[in-house]
């Protein structure tokens, strides 16, 4: 499905300053307390992320994630990278940002336990670097049309999916949230959030079934 039905856009979005982008510069290049803050989100990231290519996410808890995490896991240090009171959520970055567009985003991605939540930060992880292949792409190939650009997100995330399967799995297919936004910003606001997602998730689904 695309979105041809919309008229078109008159320029093309900066993804490089999308909320999600600025959360990752903000903690993966603060050489101060975030960026080691960042160390430790990743550390879990690879936990959780090893973990879920094993077995279901639905039997992940937060002890086995702590488990694969060692010798650097700890009750404390998970519950400061996910849940209610994590430091520097991707979730509260949305909240904080107070655009309509962004809080639907927090809203759709509202997760009931931080298994979950941690989950989707590891997505975002993991598809960075896909994600930075395909802006450099986009950049050096110079104005795109909104339905070429939606075509790259796609391409890019159709790559990472098959080069992670379980971790895309996850959730039941739910996107990363960059991804997400990055779809909404192309479309400039004619996009709901969860239009989007559910348009990347069939997208997934198709990409792995």
């Amino acid at each position: 499905m695309s979105m041809t039905t919309l008229k078109p856009l008159t320029a093309t979005p900066d993804l490089s300053n999308s909320v999600v982008s600025r959360w990752h510069r903000r903690l993966s290049a603060n050489p101060a307390a975030k960026r080691s803050h960042w160390r430790t989100k990743t550390v879990y990231f690879r936990a959780v992320t090893a973990l879920v290519a094993g077995a279901p996410a639905a039997q992940l808890t937060w002890k086995s994630i702590v488990d694969a995490a060692a010798p650097n896991g700890s009750r404390s240090t998970f519950y400061e990278v996910a849940g209610a009171h994590a430091r520097h959520a991707l979730r509260e970055a949305f909240i904080d940002d107070g655009r309509m567009d962004s809080i639907q985003l927090a809203l759709y991605y509202r997760r009931p336990d931080a298994v979950a939540q941690l989950l989707d930060e590891a997505k975002v992880w993991s598809y960075w670097p896909f994600r930075e292949r395909m802006l450099a792409a986009v950049n050096a190939a110079g104005p795109m049309s909104a339905e070429a650009l939606e075509a790259e997100v796609t391409e890019s995330l159709t790559k990472w999916a098959r080069a992670n399967p379980q971790l895309a799995a996850a959730l039941d297919f739910a996107p990363p949230a960059c991804a997400v936004e990055d779809l909404m910003l192309i479309w400039n606001g004619r996009l709901a959030a969860v239009r989007a997602a559910n348009l990347l998730t069939e997208r997934l689904r198709r990409a792995l079934l």
